[in-house]
């Protein structure tokens, strides 16, 4: 049979991946999840650890918002309404009320004249830059720009495709200069929070740089921001980086799934432009949308995000961060100083990010070990991800562990 000799092949590649430590291994399974007691918060069980508890140091929930007990009662409630999936794509009977709900309060949340929900963040990524990216459309990118950015733009295929430096606005202006007259139109696009590192595109000085140019491409220059990591979980009220830097791009992805703790991602962006990314996008044509639960839901995490709840749990969040960074530096480590929770331990070998991210298993702490080539030679890291549930223990408990781990 042909699959043996495929079987053969994968297996050659997926013993080159185990033997030299770039394999990501089995996925460790979490059978239980602990409420917060006493002066510690949540505490995670999992598959083949017997009952020893982890302290979770890996997670994209920024806000603690996935085991809140407002927002599960919500879902639970739109669940029992609307039944526990749409049932259809949305041009085929699949929109629902909470769906339509959610996509204006997420335009009003960004101030935006209209919102747009995909099945995830990455899809969505896929699904704005795809359509917008013409036979006559260069495309300009940070060089370390998510993974769904590249797919995008490898997908797109656009008449120029060009990288700057990483959060280089000298070069960013150069390859300015360098795509015009090469298209109709400009696609500059950048991370707003860079996942691997925790650090942050500067909007307002990209943004003054490109509207420089606009005028040099028939149908402009247009910024496009992926704030992911962002949205929710940075700037006073948690409007991501847009907020932190004082500025706006043309086109803001976001998503459901990390601070919100819910699922899905989102666009925002003119009328015009979702009007166009509805008629166009396959991704969103041809794939069912969230549930309605889960639009629901991220409904009342925006409600409380906005509350005076919302404001003392980002200001938790804020200065949880600081006193884990700074803990690491007192210790000696390496880190990526900036105001996100993720916060990076900068290995810089992968052998050694192996050896303790095993390490911190062993002694009941879940991070996430970051080998290449999800990130390039040299920067080898354990990213640490803050989450306003951790508390003052908690990040104690963390950097005593490390702190035996570098005097062992």
């Amino acid at each position: 049979m042909a699959l043996e000799k495929l079987n053969t092949a994968l297996n050659k590649n997926l013993e080159e991946l185990r033997s030299t430590g770039r394999d990501k291994g089995a996925e460790l399974v979490i059978s239980e999840i602990k409420k917060p007691k006493g002066e510690f918060g949540p505490r995670y069980i999992l598959e083949g650890y017997g009952d020893q508890e982890f302290v979770k140091m890996n997670a994209n929930s920024y806000l603690g918002m996935s085991m809140n007990p407002e927002v599960i009662k919500a879902e639970e409630a739109a669940a029992q309404k609307f039944g526990v999936g749409p049932g259809a794509v949305r041009f085929i009977s699949g929109t629902h009320t909470p769906h339509i709900e959610l996509e204006k309060q997420l335009a009003k949340f960004h101030k935006r004249e209209a919102g747009m929900i995909f099945s995830s963040a990455y899809v969505t990524s896929l699904g704005v830059i795809f359509p917008l990216t013409t036979k006559e459309t260069v495309t300009i990118s940070d060089a370390l720009n998510h993974n769904c950015i590249i797919q995008a733009m490898r997908l797109s295929r656009p008449a120029a495709k060009l990288i700057y430096k990483h959060n280089d606005m000298k070069d960013l202006e150069a390859k300015l200069n360098e795509a015009v007259g090469k298209g109709k139109r400009c696609l500059v696009i950048t991370d707003g929070i860079f996942s691997m590192r925790g650090d942050f595109a500067p909007l307002k000085e990209l943004t003054e740089i490109c509207a420089k140019f606009n005028d040099k491409f028939e149908e402009g220059v247009i910024t496009i921001a992926d704030d992911s990591h962002g949205v929710g979980a940075l700037g006073k009220t948690g409007r991501g980086t847009e907020e932190y830097t004082g500025a706006k791009v043309d086109i803001l992805i976001g998503t459901l799934g990390k601070a919100y703790g819910v699922n899905g991602g989102y666009v925002v962006a003119s009328k015009t432009v979702l009007d166009y990314l509805r008629e166009s996008a396959p991704m969103y044509i041809y794939s069912n949308p969230i549930t309605c639960s889960e639009a629901v839901a991220t409904l009342k995490v925006l409600e409380i995000l906005d509350s005076e709840t919302g404001i003392k749990r980002l200001e938790h969040l804020a200065a949880m961060t600081k006193k884990f960074e700074d803990g690491l530096k007192s210790l000696g480590f390496e880190t990526i100083e900036g105001p996100h929770p993720v916060v990076p331990l900068m290995v810089r070998d992968t052998a050694e990010t192996t050896k303790l991210v095993n390490y911190l298993t062993k002694n009941g702490v879940l991070g996430t070990g970051l080998n290449f080539p999800v990130v390039p030679k040299g920067d080898e890291e354990i990213r640490f991800q803050v989450n306003a549930d951790h508390t003052e223990a908690d990040i104690d408990k963390v950097l005593g562990i490390l702190k035996n781990y570098k005097n062992a």
